[in-house]
């Protein structure tokens, strides 16, 4: 069809017109009082949104080739178990393999035997840090031409444990031997984001740590000159619920890591994994999970993640079972095949909402990094606990609100189940869990909001 220019006959309606059309409408209500809310990041959020918001305001657009995987985690406590699961959801529609590695005895050639590596995007999370096992792993990969990515992360695993696997200077020496060994193929850093989100950091607090974070690692090997000017690095992003603001941190966060590499001098892109938050999920009316996932795949779809990993709606407080993974399966291919959002990361270019909220996160974040840096850098900050201490202050304001009802969790803090019982389907402990350890710093914790308010309809059943 051609374009018949069906709208040029309309004026254009300029912010202050609607703004004096919504007064009208408000009847004398106060506009601001009434229709502006404010996140918790700091953000007013505005009933519209046009040309105006974003005039003058730098953007950052995905590439026109940008494409996203199906992925599904695997725990591999048996190399052989973990391997014919592999094979299993391969043929069922999966696209990226994420491969939890509990400890050293893993057999790598058994892991991936009969799995067609060439183009494969394959992630993995290992529980340890060790030599060894890396430099069996890296060849294999490297013959079968995956792309993979190794997410070795020595002070992501200090922030959550509160230690060192064994101390400073022997993990960066294991660290740097390890980096040694990536290729263009085989990314080896990685920064889990995903904690601080889990532990109740807000969105510009997620983004600035995750740089500060990402720096430390810049600063180590590429001013050392320990690796050339290429530094792939993934992030594991958590995904929330607050829909648009998702899709603007994730990225809010691609535009700063190009930001922050330029000043090294590098030009790799980073990869993000993307998952749904535990934060939200709840252990009663759990089947409302799915509802949450679905749409926290979605802002990681949109937001331009790389890979989508879901969760099962059922993953905190069952062992991993065929109904809950098939569910969370078919949830993204449902997205990717029926939903047209193969495509999708680029239908949010230019939007004007959407813009803003991307240009205000990334703002309010730099401005954040830069006090970090100021301050010593991430590792001083995690050591003096001024990163544990804003976390939870952070996480307190949304505990509130939700303890309040103004973050609403439908079956949990409203409209209850009276009739809903758990206390005999628990596999899984779903709380945190309270062990005394002595600590060189302050670990962060991840906690879930409904906690509470679970724990006690457990011991009212």
């Amino acid at each position: 069809m051609s374009n018949t220019n069906l709208f040029q006959e309309f004026p254009e309606v300029s912010t202050k017109e609607w703004k004096q059309k919504i007064q009208v409408d408000l009847k004398g209500a106060d506009y601001n009082e009434a229709l502006v809310w404010e996140s918790l990041e700091g953000i007013n959020v505005k009933p519209f949104y046009n040309q105006d918001d974003v005039k003058d305001i730098p953007s950052y657009s995905l590439p026109n080739n940008h494409k996203w995987h199906i992925g599904q985690t695997i725990y591999v406590g048996d190399h052989n178990k973990a391997n014919t699961k592999a094979l299993e959801i391969l043929e069922k529609g999966i696209e990226s393999l994420v491969f939890i590695i509990p400890d050293e005895s893993t057999d790598f050639e058994n892991l991936l035997s009969g799995i067609n590596l060439n183009g494969l995007e394959l992630y993995f999370n290992f529980e340890f840090l060790a030599l060894e096992p890396i430099k069996k792993l890296v060849p294999l990969l490297s013959k079968g031409k995956a792309k993979a990515h190794l997410n070795i992360d020595i002070i992501g695993n200090l922030a959550k444990e509160g230690n060192w696997y064994r101390n400073l200077e022997k993990d960066h020496e294991i660290f740097a031997e390890i980096v040694s060994l990536g290729t263009s193929e085989i990314s080896i850093v990685g920064v889990d984001l995903s904690l601080y989100q889990s532990a109740g950091a807000n969105m510009v607090q997620q983004l600035a740590y995750g740089l500060a974070h990402a720096n430390e690692y810049l600063n180590h090997f590429v001013n050392s000159k320990k690796t050339e000017k290429s530094f792939p690095i993934t992030y594991k992003v958590a995904v929330g619920s607050n829909y648009f603001f998702e899709i603007a941190k994730i990225k809010a966060l691609r535009w700063l890591w190009t930001t922050l590499a330029s000043e090294y001098g590098i030009t790799s892109e980073c990869s993000i994994l993307a998952v749904p938050s535990k934060r939200n999920k709840t252990l009663y009316d759990y089947n409302v999970n799915m509802l949450r996932t679905t749409s926290e795949s979605m802002s990681a779809v949109l937001g331009g993640a790389d890979t989508v990993s879901n969760l099962a709606y059922d993953a905190i407080y069952h062992k991993d079972n065929a109904f809950g993974e098939r569910i969370a399966r078919n949830q993204l291919l449902l997205l990717k095949e029926e939903g047209y959002f193969s495509n999708a990361p680029q239908i949010t270019n230019g939007a004007y909402y959407i813009e803003s909220i991307i240009n205000q996160l990334a703002e309010k974040a730099l401005a954040l990094f830069k006090q970090i840096e100021k301050s010593g850098g991430f590792l001083e900050s995690l050591k003096k606990g001024n990163i544990q201490q804003k976390i939870k202050e952070s996480a307190e304001k949304e505990q509130k609100l939700f303890d309040e009802g103004k973050i609403v969790s439908l079956g949990t803090n409203k409209y209850q189940n009276p009739q809903d019982r758990m206390k005999g389907d628990l596999e899984l402990y779903p709380f945190v869990k309270t062990k005394a350890r002595k600590t060189i710093i302050e670990p962060i914790i991840e906690k879930r909001l409904a906690e509470a308010a679970e724990q006690k309809r457990l011991n009212d059943e």
